[in-house]
């Protein structure tokens, strides 16, 4: 009799440990899932934080030279980051072109351009006649609308693109 209650201890003690190691086991697997899902929305939270950068000038019907400058530096701050030179290095590579730019022509990767020649283009932006609704003429920058491509692989900015406004 003694040993059917030693044996029966020793099953107890056996089934309390199994529960304590399915316990455990379960626990791990749920924080391993949450850990997961907030390294993904961290992901997502970065991936946002740097087109926003980009997209917040989708909006503006009137981008001037400045802030095409300011996105180009922008696209070679972050292809510098990377060690890009092109966009057939990887996904990550931002390009920024232009139509309408200067005197009337077209300028692509504006993000390859130097420190100099961005200084240049902000020279050589000729102003440009406008007419406001009391008929009065005045002297401006010329604008520029703004369009943005997403890479779908990395769903980071791709390509922004400025047109002018006529």
């Amino acid at each position: 009799m003694e040993n059917a209650s030693k044996a029966l201890l020793m099953a107890a003690g056996v089934l309390i440990g199994l529960l304590v190691l399915s316990l455990a086991v379960y626990l791990f697997a749920t924080f391993g899932a949450t850990s997961a899902e907030l390294h993904k929305q961290n992901d997502a939270d970065r991936i946002n934080q740097f087109n926003t950068q980009f997209t917040q000038y989708e909006a503006k019907n009137s981008v001037t030279i400045y802030d095409i400058v300011t996105v180009a530096n922008l696209a070679k701050e972050n292809n510098t980051e990377y060690e890009l030179t092109s966009q057939t290095d990887g996904n990550f590579y931002v390009t920024v072109n232009a139509t309408g730019i200067g005197s009337g022509g077209s300028e692509t990767h504006l993000e390859k351009m130097s420190d100099e020649d961005m200084q240049n283009l902000l020279r050589n932006e000729p102003q440009v006649s406008y007419t406001d609704e009391d008929g009065s003429t005045y002297q401006a920058l010329p604008t520029y609308k703004c369009s943005v491509t997403i890479n779908p692989n990395t769903e980071r900015v791709s390509v922004v693109q400025f047109t002018r406004n006529d």
